[in-house]
């Protein structure tokens, strides 16, 4: 699966290096889960939602000719 989760301490925070983080990536809250996932070069990303939490998470990839 390309969103990885992340971890959340017991005390609520996150902690992110940014270092470490994949050039462009995109960072998802939702429901108390935090998921992190790198945006690929030619892509259309889609967030589906309902009722205000994330339920979806569409990558339509291409490819330059």
């Amino acid at each position: 699966m390309r969103l990885q989760d992340v971890k959340i301490s017991k005390t609520g925070m996150l902690e992110l290096d940014i270092m470490e983080l994949p050039k462009s990536c995109v960072l998802l809250i939702s429901e108390g889960k935090v998921k992190i996932g790198e945006l690929p070069p030619f892509a259309q990303t889609t967030i589906k939602t309902h009722d205000g939490q994330v339920k979806r998470v569409n990558f339509d990839e291409g490819e330059e000719f």
